[in-house]
């Protein structure tokens, strides 16, 4: 179909009539939408420049404040030495039962006595350690059924009379101190914390042990 010079004429004025009205309804818009269009099509400036990779991660990777004079090296060797020297002492001081070195969590009458109640008597969760690293080695031998058996059987068989016998000897405790110290605040948390010990090694306990297995201690019956 053949357009005649008419109809280009027509539509040539379409075109520039939508032509001319397009700045008009810009600049007829208001401050407000202008604003809004800004707002969402600029970022602001942010006053400093975003530092790059390199920069960041060499601020981060910084070294520590390395002593600047012979001074100032001799003042940390110092005091490194000095801190060394008390936990050594701190050390030393609970294991030869001396309470003035013992930890926040170990003093007071309450403690006292749930390690000497653990300390008293024998139990299996002091050889836990051991078992632990026996359980590891028979899991290397190359017999499946063997593996096996240790994985669904002697672990959780170990793993339950842990349990057990930590709640057992954890509401022992707690039931006696109640008795024995009336109205102390330690009571609360001593279980937990004679089931942790329990579960240590008797020579490697801290602070040391004050009695043997099957010594008698202080009990509600007498």
């Amino acid at each position: 179909m053949k357009r005649g010079p008419a109809t280009l004429e027509v539509v040539f004025r379409r075109r520039s009539a939508s032509a001319s009205e397009e700045p008009a309804l810009t600049g007829s818009a208001s401050p407000e939408a202008t604003e809004g269009a800004r707002a969402k099509g600029v970022t602001p400036k942010k006053g400093a420049p975003t530092p790059k990779r390199r920069e960041a991660e060499r601020t981060l990777r910084r070294p520590l404040n390395a002593p600047q004079t012979r001074k100032e090296a001799y003042r940390q060797y110092r005091e490194r030495q000095e801190r060394e020297g008390r936990r050594a002492a701190q050390r030393g001081g609970a294991a030869r039962g001396e309470e003035r070195y013992f930890r926040p969590q170990d003093l007071g009458p309450v403690r006292a006595y749930a390690r000497d109640f653990v300390d008293s008597r024998r139990s299996v969760s002091e050889f836990f350690l051991y078992f632990s690293l026996a359980i590891i080695v028979l899991l290397f031998l190359p017999f499946p059924q063997f593996q096996l058996g240790v994985t669904y059987v002697v672990w959780p068989l170990m793993m339950v009379t842990i349990v057990a016998e930590g709640l057992y000897v954890g509401n022992r405790i707690k039931k006696n101190a109640r008795v024995l110290f009336p109205g102390d605040d330690t009571i609360r948390g001593v279980g937990m914390y004679a089931a942790m010990r329990q579960l240590q090694i008797r020579r490697l306990r801290l602070p040391k042990p004050r009695v043997k297995p099957g010594d008698a201690i202080a009990t509600p019956e007498g």
